[in-house]
């Protein structure tokens, strides 16, 4: 059913919506933290590297004529590893090169900026290739007596910025899949979860249409009672019967809610039964009308027919009827005396005619308009039991629009009235 279909769609999109937040918080804290380890590394790498190379230049400061071993200072060199020592009027005084492809870019930027001493910085720009080249720098001065360097140091980081990136789009990729297969096995757990639910409420449906097939025939004997012994001309007490009649009236009250139900029922086990025909709407209509006028004189309401003309509709004589009669029923029993109902053909066309049921009653509330096509469903509870309404006039009407591929809307306004506006097919 549209109902457990919904719910489980439902269910499904919650669990994924779930998963798909904590898939992101995972990714991006993964990320976070794989990007600050190896960007703390690498700075550390630079740190050590450039007090390396301050501790080899100091010690030839002091001792000039005394050859040193580099390497026993600066333990870190590899083939991306790179350091430049300037003296203070910026003459080079020393230096390990960086790779040939990338030193142009170095010695540019240390011309053109000045990286403050013991800060790192990162610097990128577009190789040959168009691919982002990253160098990761820092810089170190020294002083011993007169003489001042600045150490630069640092490191092409582009093969660990790229692998980082990489696994990025690697966890991306697992979340998706991840995220696809939670919302499978989410789905296949809402359906086993909606499972009992299922089955309980078929019990149920099941249980209302056999209690409303099985009443149809008791009520019908005590409707048929009731008759008799009003006509019983031996009867004369008025007191017994009022009573008769109040009975008469209740069991005609309990024969529609049976009858309701049992229409419900079958709509919800896909038995009911259409026999499409030509029909005239306008004659429907104004068929409607007539029977229904007497009863809105008794409430001293005025029901007129506006704009009613011949249009014709391919549809079941006695579910259309059935479902104008709900919308009338409905206008006058919740118009108070004196008011208005107007049945009226809306619009034409050559697909569809549309007609209208508007009323001068008592409006309906904007947050209860989507709610009142729901079965049981009542504004005003209290009010409807008095009126003889049981919720399920406008769930049948909407199951009869199903069946006929129809459209039903409603515009209400409080105190003011409400509106009920039908589209259905017309014949080609």
């Amino acid at each position: 059913m549209e109902i457990f279909r919904n719910s489980r769609l439902r269910l499904t999109l919650i669990y994924s919506s779930i998963m798909c937040i904590f898939l992101i918080v995972l990714i991006v804290g993964v990320q976070k933290v794989m990007n600050w380890s190896f960007d703390s590394e690498q700075r550390r790498e630079l740190f050590d590297a450039a007090n390396g190379v301050a501790e080899a230049q100091a010690y030839q400061i002091q001792h000039p004529n005394v050859t040193i071993d580099e390497t026993r200072y600066y333990r870190n060199t590899n083939d991306r590893l790179f350091f430049y020592v300037f003296d203070k009027w910026g003459q080079l005084v020393g230096f390990m090169r960086a790779s040939f492809r990338v030193e142009p870019f170095i010695l540019e930027y240390m011309n053109q900026e000045s990286i403050p001493n013991g800060e790192i910085k990162v610097y990128a720009y577009p190789n040959e290739n168009g691919r982002m080249t990253s160098i990761m720098m820092t810089s170190k001065k020294i002083r011993l007596g007169e003489i001042e360097q600045t150490i630069y140091v640092g490191k092409d980081v582009t093969a660990l910025y790229s692998g980082l990136q990489k696994a990025t789009m690697a966890l991306i990729l697992l979340g998706v899949l991840a995220l696809i297969l939670a919302t499978i096995i989410g789905h296949i757990m809402a359906g086993r979860a909606i499972v009992p639910m299922k089955e309980a409420y078929e019990r149920q449906k099941q249980f209302a249409a056999d209690a409303s097939h099985e009443l149809r025939t008791p009520l019908a004997v005590v409707m048929a009672s009731a008759d008799l012994l009003l006509a019983d001309k031996s009867i004369q007490n008025p007191l017994l019967r009022e009573v008769i009649q109040d009975l008469k009236g209740e069991v005609k009250k309990m024969s529609k809610l049976v009858s309701d139900l049992l229409t419900v029922a079958r709509s919800d086990n896909n038995a009911l039964k259409i026999k499409i025909q030509k029909l005239d709407l306008g004659d429907l209509l104004n068929q409607n009308i007539r029977m229904m006028t007497p009863l809105a004189e008794k409430k001293n309401i005025s029901l007129s027919g506006v704009n009613i003309q011949e249009c014709f509709i391919q549809g079941d004589e006695q579910k259309i009827k059935q479902l104008i009669l709900i919308l009338v029923d409905n206008a006058i029993k919740y118009t108070t005396d004196g008011g208005k109902v107007t049945v009226a053909i809306e619009k034409i066309t050559e697909d569809s005619v549309s007609f209208s049921v508007q009323d001068s009653g008592i409006g309906i509330a904007p947050e209860d308009q989507e709610r009142i096509f729901d079965r049981f469903f009542r504004v005003d509870k209290a009010r409807s039991r008095e009126m003889g309404g049981n919720g399920l006039g406008l769930s049948i009407a909407t199951e009869i629009l199903r069946l006929h591929d129809g459209k039903i809307s409603v515009s209400s306004e409080l105190g003011v009235g409400t509106k009920f506006t039908v589209e259905l097919k017309t014949v080609r």
